[in-house]
């Protein structure tokens, strides 16, 4: 037995015995290993944990306040409000000094790494305060610029690229206006066509498909159109409308250009009903500063000068004014202004209107400041103040701060009554030396106030809407407002005025009725027309003609626009279908004096045979034009017609074979017998009980 055990154990007898020798599995002495662990074991090792895991979710924050530790905890509250709006924060840390104080830096960890990204980008440069800009970095930009290299090598020129001319649309010769028109093709996507208003019919000069998901807007002197898209907004111009720039704000609502297209701002949400608003640099798409607001707005909140040199937002009781490029707030403090209700900068000088509501000791007040030595030229207090308007002339001559005000009527019980309201109209003189106001008083209710862009003029609606009274003053260098022209019982809700003045629509917006009024000849009314569901008035830069639309926001059927002349003549009628815009591309204020002009107003007769030549001869064209065109549609209907006969001789033969060689074809009517043939198609059989 022991025997056999030790055979079974061996290897020598039994089932082991048939494999033979045992085999080797070492090695080589010469041997080399070549095979990496990242080829054999290259899925595993992927996943094997890092160094730097969840370090692209880090942000470093620097040039934050260095405070004690009975200040920190205040300190961490701000920043983590300020950035916890771009993502959930997960960890912090603030490093401290032997004293225990901060040393000026701060790490943040966010869920991810998309949230750690937008953050970096959105308050990079973020001023807290007039001592304090931060920068921010994300984490693992630091090992880039360990590696920047001693030396600094210059950079190579780079060849020279033709811009697009920007300006090419104010060389045409006859001054056509240019227009776009938006509509929707598809949820989300906008079409977008871009016309010249020529005669007798308007020439298209672009049409772009998608070209923007919502809608479109010009730029104030007309050289870009911005776009809206889910990464941000771009903008385009030059001939063919190119590309200009990209600015990356996801989600932007609403965009707003500084007068000189300098800057733009755009407005965007963010969580928590917050609002994020970033302010670009047009030309290099630089990000020059950003805010986060409380609350969320369709409408511009920052307020730019006529001149670009300032920015202005206003917050609870204050107005903070910033100064370009460097976008600090003005001598390092804001203007503090108690019971602070809205202002308005001068469209042509550096001049700040606002004003200030009522208190039960204090009257409602407004007033002018200058700016940037915040020195008050006038102040005008005004009693039983409900709500005040400021509408500024676009010339800059006169401004009018709209009071709606109530009168109190007194009991024998000491009780007050308040009857009303009333309007009262404080005119400002700006032209004036010490700035004389004036005032207009206003019984009915207000329904619109207008002034005059050039000129002297102004409109108010006043009483119902459906039997409204329309008052035309004028204000005058050195004289009270004057009533000049009073229209009574007129259904008008809204007034637009001509851009060059003298011409102005009454429009009635809900029942879609106009009036076109000469203000300078005696206030006739030159035209009226209607246009159902008419949601909206534009008028072209040069004043020639109103385009009045229906927009699919508004409607679902019918949409389309309608072009009058200023005379209220209609020129043209176009249905759309998901019509939703029509944007006049505007114009940059004219190269000549205001001298210059007026002498060519006066010596206008002298132009007209010039113009009249120019008419005839456009419409010689015209009429040449369509004479080729009926010609061109004739020898069209031609061709097609001896293609047919052609066609019909070619078959002659099998319409022989169809009626028995009989050719009827050089028959006479009367040769031709007709021979009518029935058959039963189907037989039913209905008993009767």
């Amino acid at each position: 037995m022991a025997k056999k055990k030790n055979e079974e154990y061996s290897g020598e007898s039994g089932d082991d015995a048939d494999y033979g020798e045992e085999p080797n599995f070492d090695d080589p002495e010469d041997f080399v290993d070549d095979v990496s662990d990242e080829e054999l074991l290259g899925d595993l090792l992927s996943k094997r944990p890092c160094e730097t895991d969840g370090m692209e979710n880090v942000v470093v924050v620097d040039n934050i306040p260095k405070v004690a530790p009975a200040r920190q905890e205040k300190l961490k509250t701000v920043i983590d409000k300020l950035f916890s709006t771009f993502g959930e924060i997960v960890n912090t840390y603030y490093p401290l000094d032997e004293e225990e104080n901060t040393k000026g830096y701060a790490f943040l960890e966010y869920k991810n790494s998309q949230n750690a990204e937008t953050a970096q980008k959105q308050l990079n440069n973020h001023r807290l305060d007039k001592s304090y800009t931060f920068s921010v970095n994300l984490f693992t930009d630091l090992a880039k610029y360990e590696n920047v290299p001693e030396e600094w090598e210059p950079p190579k020129p780079q060849p020279n690229k033709i811009q697009n001319d920007l300006y090419n649309f104010l060389l045409e010769p006859d001054a056509y206006d240019q227009y776009c028109v938006a509509a929707e093709t598809a949820p989300n996507s906008v079409q977008v066509q871009f016309w010249q208003n020529t005669l007798p019919e308007p020439t298209e000069l672009e049409s772009r498909e998608r070209f923007t998901d919502t809608f479109v807007k010009w730029s104030p002197l007309g050289t870009y159109i911005v776009t809206f898209h889910k990464p941000g907004v771009a903008i385009w111009g030059g001939t063919e409308f190119n590309k200009i720039n990209k600015f990356p704000h996801p989600g932007t609502q609403f965009v707003d250009f500084s007068p000189c297209e300098n800057y733009l701002v755009t407005y965007g949400p963010l969580p928590k009903n917050q609002q994020n608003i970033i302010i670009w640099d047009i030309r290099s798409g630089q990000e020059k500063r950003s805010f986060v607001s409380e609350n969320m707005s369709s409408m511009s909140m920052f307020k730019w000068s006529h001149d670009d040199k300032y920015v202005a937002t206003m917050g609870t009781n204050v107005i903070h004014i910033y100064e370009t490029p460097s976008f600090y707030l003005l001598d390092m403090k804001s203007i503090k202004i108690p019971q602070l209700m809205s202002f308005s900068w001068s469209p042509t000088d550096n001049i700040i209107a606002y004003w200030v509501a009522e208190t039960e000791q204090v009257p409602a007040k407004v007033a002018l400041v200058y700016i940037p030595k915040r020195r008050e030229i006038r102040t005008v207090n005004i009693f039983n103040v409900s709500d005040c308007k400021i509408h500024w002339q676009k010339s800059g001559d006169h401004l009018c701060v709209k009071a709606d005000r109530y009168t109190k009527k007194s009991k024998k019980d000491n009780d007050v009554k308040y009857l009303g309201p009333y309007h009262t109209f404080q005119i400002f003189d700006m032209r004036t030396k010490d700035v004389p106001v004036d005032s207009v008083d206003i019984k009915d209710l207000v329904l619109a106030f207008s002034w005059e862009p050039v000129g002297t003029k102004c409109a108010i609606i006043h009483g119902e809407q459906s039997n409204a009274s329309i008052s035309f003053y004028e204000v005058k260098k050195g004289q009270q407002p004057n009533l000049i022209k009073k229209m009574d019982k007129k259904t008008c809700s809204h007034l637009f005025w001509s851009p060059r003045g003298q011409f102005i629509v009454l429009a009635n917006l809900t029942m879609g009725t106009f009036e076109f009024v000469d203000t300078n000849n005696d206030f006739i009314v030159m035209g009226s027309g209607d246009h159902f569901r008419a949601s909206e008035v534009e008028w072209d830069p040069t004043g020639r003609y109103v385009v009045t639309g229906v927009s699919s926001w508004k409607v679902k059927e019918d949409t389309g626009y309608n072009m009058w002349s200023f005379q209220g003549r209609i020129v043209r009628r176009t249905m759309l279908k998901n019509f939703v815009q029509f944007l006049w591309r505007p114009r940059p204020p004219s190269l000549l004096t205001e001298a210059q002009q007026k002498e060519i107003k006066k010596n206008l007769k002298k132009y007209y045979p010039q113009f009249e030549n120019k008419d005839r001869l456009r419409m010689t064209r015209a009429s040449k034009e369509l004479l080729e065109k009926r010609a061109q549609l004739r020898e069209q209907f031609m061709e097609y017609r001896n293609k047919r006969i052609q066609e019909w001789k070619d078959q002659k033969n099998r319409r022989l074979q169809l009626r028995n060689h009989i050719d009827t074809d050089t028959l006479a009517t009367e040769d031709v017998e007709e021979e009518i043939v029935e058959f039963l198609v189907k037989e039913e059989l209905t008993t009767l009980e």
